[in-house]
């Protein structure tokens, strides 16, 4: 994904945190800190994986269950599997998403789709852990492991908040037009999340010194 260094930065996020009614019970999480502080900067592009992928809306709440070895989406009470549907809707979103140059996504923390960490996920004994991800979610980080990824929830710390913006620039001047193709060519799609996490914060870095240098030679 590119973008050009002029252009306005475009980044995804829930649909639900910018106050469209998208969530299962017809309401929103709309974020202030998204809508009128970062949005004044950005194009968004929202993105709701259970209303997109035609659960329509009022609906059934979802949650993740492991069966056997699997993760399954299922709904709360009559136990309906959309595994499979909201899996499908996401690999054509995401190929729609590698056209439309995001440098970013801001993502719904505690969604069984679009959560990122610590996604309650059920088990036989009808506890849930906290160790699971979105469906939509690690889709999206496989996908395209080198962009910066975050849940609304972290954005409240200012010093998540300013790592992040820092890392969405980096990648736009940066990480798009220059190691994108590399990481693909060698296989780095497929390392772990912790991985990811380190070349964002690399890519932040050189963004810095480049900075810096601008600075000096002035």
């Amino acid at each position: 994904m590119t973008a050009e260094a002029d252009a306005p930065l475009r980044l995804g996020v829930s649909a639900c945190l910018l106050g469209e009614a998208v969530r299962f019970d017809g309401g929103h999480k709309r974020d202030f800190f998204l809508v009128k502080t970062l949005g004044r900067f950005v194009d968004w592009v929202p993105v709701c994986p259970e209303l997109e992928s035609g659960l329509g809306v009022p609906r059934e709440s979802m949650r993740l269950v492991q069966m056997h070895r699997e993760i399954r989406l299922v709904t709360a009470k009559t136990l309906h599997d959309h595994t499979d549907t909201v899996g499908r809707y996401t690999v054509r979103r995401l190929e729609e998403i590698a056209e439309q140059g995001l440098c970013g996504f801001v993502l719904k923390k505690d969604s069984p789709t679009c959560g990122l960490e610590r996604v309650r996920v059920y088990k036989a004994s009808g506890v849930p852990t906290r160790d699971g991800r979105g469906l939509f979610a690690a889709a999206l980080v496989d996908r395209f492991p080198t962009l910066p990824v975050e849940e609304e929830g972290r954005l409240v710390d200012p010093r998540l908040r300013e790592n992040f913006i820092e890392c969405i620039f980096a990648y736009r001047d940066l990480a798009a037009p220059l190691l994108i193709p590399i990481i693909c060519a060698i296989g780095l799609h497929r390392v772990s999340p912790m991985i990811n996490r380190l070349l964002a914060v690399a890519l932040c870095a050189v963004d810095l010194m480049r900075h810096f240098f601008r600075e000096f030679d002035s």
